[in-house]
């Protein structure tokens, strides 16, 4: 298993992005509207973390995984099987792959095939 993205909604973007630069001494970049305005960085390992606002008065903050996967339909189909409710069908972003997103025990997961 490998987390390709790192998603973080939170109500207070700069101090969290203030507090992981500080912390580990890492830089965020400009909004990527394509990630939903998320301030991102790329760790040394390839997985990308994004730090943004809520898209939508309803949406609480969370940290949500994206694991990457060769296969997205079928890991949604996967986790559907297994109990998982299909919040987010899978949908492309262009130049940057395919995601979904499941909640599973009351935790959001999501999926990403690149």
């Amino acid at each position: 298993m490998k987390v390709h993205y790192l998603e973080i909604v939170s109500v207070d973007v700069e101090s969290v992005i203030r507090a992981y630069e500080d912390t580990y001494k890492v830089r965020f970049g400009e909004t990527d509207e394509l990630l939903g305005g998320a301030k991102t960085c790329r760790l040394p390992d390839g997985c990308m973390v994004g730090v943004r606002e809520p898209l939508r008065e309803t949406e609480t903050p969370v940290v949500r995984p994206y694991w990457l996967v060769d296969d997205i339909e079928q890991a949604v189909q996967s986790a559907q099987s297994n109990g998982a409710e299909i919040a987010l069908p899978p949908l492309e972003i262009p130049g940057k792959g395919k995601f979904a997103i499941y909640i599973l025990g009351s935790i959001e997961h999501g999926l990403w095939q690149v």
